[in-house]
């Protein structure tokens, strides 16, 4: 049997496994961090006493953070690969966890999870990883990068629960310190694995043999014939109307997206709910992630990225007003089922940069575009912090998200392929 596997993994395309290692990573970075924020949101603002909208601001900060060292970030995973880029960032995410535990001041906090937390999250667990799917695969490109997004949300099923019971049971400064050790010991193994390139290792994206072209037969291309083998630099992307237009929808669907899983647990709280049955629902949401990733990439694989993305975007806004208003749980239940496809768009998303402007510079121009779409990560939450402290009542937020959604899915419509140059 044994044999039998090995004979089996011998097989397989190497790329798979990279996508596997990437998959690790993110299910670490996604429990601790990426839906783990929502669990310390209202212990750190009762225990440091502050304001929704100011414990809003440093996670907002720290994205915002991210979207300053974008394209720094790519420079690096283009140079250097994704290896180093992913090691120094699980080493940052660990120590700065282990200091969160010892803060005592707003300042303090600030300076810890802006200056030590966020400035490894987006560089090593958001672009490395997705540079590696751009990397190894071409015409399973928004599959590969849907199963990596995907995991994020696995790893909020997985692990964000028990950071919930962590905090619970010991207090958020000892499940804050355990975060970073699970980062330490959990992270850098992982980034071992990591290969630069099918290209390094004598392979050719999505296995293909030697002796055949990269790019797959007319048939086997979806409808948008994504594959476009012109290859734009940086300036060049920047020239495009596809480049901004890309941009700003993400913009708008970060900055919703950030505006309700930020204020996740605080809503349904405000609901009427508890603490406990929300992280139930945050835990709920985080489970059908992975589904909803694999479907929209199966879907991007098949169809005309920039169409499906604005269809989902009008699917969101209706979600909006069941996780806001609904009146019985079975609603918001529906509520959460629909609204995880916001999350599931970003594979689809970063599958689309790789269509329409290749593989050589993919981090550079997703740097760049984070240089304005993390911006949304700041104004959406902050605002939506603001409008609860002036009304103490979110509803006020949901006609904004309704009304973003219908603009984003607007923007997303009128996207086209680039020409090349």
């Amino acid at each position: 049997m044994i044999h039998l596997v090995r004979s089996k993994l011998s097989v397989l395309y190497f790329g798979w496994r990279m996508i596997a290692a990437s998959c690790a990573i993110r299910v670490l970075g996604g429990g601790l961090h990426a839906y783990g924020f929502t669990v310390f949101f209202l212990p750190v603002t009762q225990e440091l006493g502050l304001t929704r909208a100011a414990t809003s601001l440093v996670f907002s900060l720290a994205r915002a953070q991210g979207a300053l060292e974008g394209p720094l970030a790519g420079y690096a995973i283009d140079r250097y690969g994704p290896r180093p880029v992913v090691s120094v960032a699980t080493l940052l995410a660990g120590i700065g966890y282990m200091l969160l535990a010892g803060v005592q001041s707003y300042t303090t906090l600030l300076i810890v999870y802006m200056g030590i937390i966020s400035l490894s999250y987006q560089a090593g667990f958001m672009d490395a990883t997705m540079t590696v799917a751009n990397t190894w695969f071409i015409r399973k490109r928004a599959l590969a990068m849907s199963i990596i997004s995907g995991s994020i949300a696995l790893g909020g099923t997985l692990i964000t629960p028990l950071l919930a019971y962590a905090v619970h049971t010991w207090g958020w400064r000892r499940a804050a310190f355990a975060a970073g050790v699970a980062f330490l010991f959990g992270g850098l193994p992982l980034a071992r694995f990591l290969r630069r390139s099918p290209e390094s290792m004598g392979l050719l994206p999505d296995g293909d043999p030697a002796d055949q072209a990269i790019q797959a037969p007319q048939s086997t291309r979806s409808t948008q014939g994504a594959a476009n083998k012109h290859e734009f630099s940086l300036p060049e992307a920047l020239r495009t109307y596809q480049f901004w237009l890309l941009a700003l929808a993400t913009t708008i669907r970060v900055t919703c997206l950030s505006s309700v899983l930020v204020h996740f647990v605080p809503i349904l709280v405000w609901r009427g709910l508890t603490q406990q049955r929300a992280a139930f629902f945050l835990a709920f949401l985080a489970l059908l992630g992975m589904p909803a990733h694999l479907l929209t990439g199966w879907l991007g694989d098949r169809f005309f990225k920039p169409r499906l993305m604005a269809l989902c975007m009008v699917i969101a806004s209706f979600s909006v007003f069941l996780i806001f208003h609904g009146a019985a749980e079975w609603q918001l239940f529906m509520a959460l089922i629909l609204f995880t496809l916001v999350e599931a768009l970003f594979p689809v998303t970063w599958a689309t940069v790789g269509d329409f402007f290749g593989r050589n510079n993919f981090a550079k121009i997703r740097g760049s575009m984070s240089f304005f779409y993390m911006w949304g990560s700041v104004i959406g939450p902050v605002t939506a912090g603001a409008i609860y402290d002036r009304h103490e009542s979110y509803s006020p937020m949901m006609f904004i998200l309704i009304g973003l959604f219908l603009a984003g899915a607007c923007c997303y419509g009128l996207l086209r392929a680039p020409s090349p140059r």
